[in-house]
């Protein structure tokens, strides 16, 4: 074919025809190829906005859509049996009541009837009223930015980025949203309620030179906190292997079944009631050194988890726990929802309530930027688009009562998801979804005081760089509860 002469254009490939369908046949699109990484534009930040709150930073309820390609399991199902086998949380009301509001699309048509039985590669679309928790109003503090790097000073109770309930109240939306701040690669991630030195990579080949410095345990972490009783003034070294709970709670153990961990600790002074302790891991696994300091018998002092009644009269020490993973982890709830604070969790009633009959027992991921099951797990979290294809990322809101099918059919603005509540920050927050509970329901809010838990990344140190932070307030050694 010859090559087009000057001033000729290259004429462009022929689009390729879609077939004619058959009578009452429907259209499958071809699955799409999901983006790599953790990139977002300006659709989605104008999705809401903030607003702060006795010292607490909140999110305006929003729109969202979950979006989930049919797994192979649901082929030759109908919509109704996967939603009653596998999304347990609602009852089957909510999903005809969202169709009817035209919230469920199968290929970007409305779904009608729930009886349509699923095929391969079919595109689900499941558009809720979502709700996050509130995080602390302290300010990210950027710590270095330059060509390759941003550091910053993360504040405890912020995940890095979106999973679980949360999506804007998360490191990568607030640099995105505030600082503009975009298309950063995740180096290494701290839990959600730990604070300190948090590292991200410019480019892809900065995220990958790094990488291979956490690999080959280049990178040296030094954490500080503050403990329960008075910690051996020697160094104190654990290698208790750790083994994972659960994903969707967040909760690890000491097990011989686990894996390998290290830590090297040392006492920084004490004031008569707690300790504080200078922590080097030099493994990454999940919760590490919560785990490793309540087996020691000196839990940090506000830990949520770890420093809890459900563990026992010695809290976990020395992994005694007699208690089964599964009393456990019903013992954990109930005490937090005895206080009304399953937020600190970041988890919900409706969490709870979804997958309850899938196991979520297994081990943690190793390093620091692997990525886990697990919808709610505070390490890693999936970007957006890059979804588990087992997790059920199509998720909703339950009904409330039936009473709502009538407002929801009265209310077609509502209905239809067309009052995009929030986006200018302009909005009523009286405004209410007739399908969501979460609007019905009056949660007591979190004080700023509860989201902040005595772990704190002071340094990272690699082969090129060191950053720190400041020494948190409550670490000083003449500081008092």
């Amino acid at each position: 074919m010859a090559e087009p002469g000057p001033g000729e254009k290259e004429e462009a490939a022929p689009a390729p025809k879609k077939r004619r369908l058959a009578g009452g046949e429907r259209y499958v699109p071809p699955p799409r190829k999901l983006s790599t990484g953790v990139s977002f534009g300006p659709a989605h930040f104008a999705e809401t906005s903030y607003y702060f709150e006795a010292g607490l930073r909140k999110v305006r309820p929003y729109y969202f859509d979950f979006r989930t390609y049919c797994k192979g399991r649901w082929v030759g199902r109908s919509l109704l049996h996967v939603f009653s086998t596998e999304f347990r949380a609602q009852p089957l009301a909510y999903y005809r009541a969202a169709a009817r509001a035209g919230r469920l699309r199968l290929n970007e048509e409305p779904v009608r009837d729930l009886d349509i039985v699923l095929k391969n590669n079919d595109f689900l679309r499941n558009t809720v009223h979502r709700h996050e928790p509130p995080v602390t109003a302290q300010p990210i503090q950027i710590l270095v930015e330059d060509d390759e790097v941003v550091v910053v000073d993360k504040p405890s109770s912020l995940p890095v980025h979106p999973c679980g309930r949360f999506r804007h109240n998360t490191v990568i939306f607030i640099l995105g949203k505030e600082h503009d701040l975009k298309e950063l690669h995740t180096i290494h991630r701290l839990d959600r309620m730990t604070s300190g030195v948090l590292m991200f990579a410019k480019t892809a080949e900065v995220s990958k030179r790094i990488d291979e410095q956490v690999r080959e345990r280049q990178l040296e972490k030094e954490y500080v906190c503050r403990v329960v009783g008075e910690f051996p003034e020697h160094e104190v070294v654990c290698e208790e292997p750790i083994l994972v709970v659960s994903y969707k709670v967040g909760v690890c153990r000491v097990d011989p079944k686990g894996k390998f961990c290290k830590t090297i600790f040392q006492r920084l002074s004490y004031n008569g009631k707690t300790s504080v302790v200078r922590c080097l891991p030099r493994t990454g696994r999940t919760h590490q050194i919560r785990v490793h300091l309540q087996y020691l018998g000196h839990p940090i002092v506000n830990d949520p988890i770890y420093n809890m009644e459900a563990w026992g009269p010695d809290r976990g020490k020395g992994g005694k726990i007699d208690k089964t993973d599964e009393e456990l982890l019903k013992a954990l709830v109930e005490e937090h929802r005895s206080k009304q604070s399953l937020d600190i969790l970041g988890i919900s009633e409706e969490d709870l309530n979804s997958n309850a009959e899938n196991k979520d027992c297994g081990n943690s991921s190793d390093g620091t930027k692997s990525a886990q099951a697990g919808p709610t797990n505070e390490n890693s979290c999936p970007a957006e688009d890059t979804k588990d294809p087992e997790r059920n990322d199509v998720a909703a809101c339950p009904l409330n009562s039936d009473s709502n099918l009538e407002t929801l059919e009265k209310n077609k603005e509502l209905g239809s998801c067309e009052n995009q509540d929030g986006q200018t920050g302009e909005k009523s927050l009286e405004e209410k979804d007739p399908l969501c509970v979460e609007c019905k329901i009056t949660r007591r809010d979190p004080s700023p005081k509860e989201l902040v838990m005595y772990l704190h990344a002071l340094r990272y140190k690699g082969a090129e760089f060191e950053y720190c932070s400041k020494m948190p307030e409550w670490a000083n050694e003449d500081w008092q509860e």
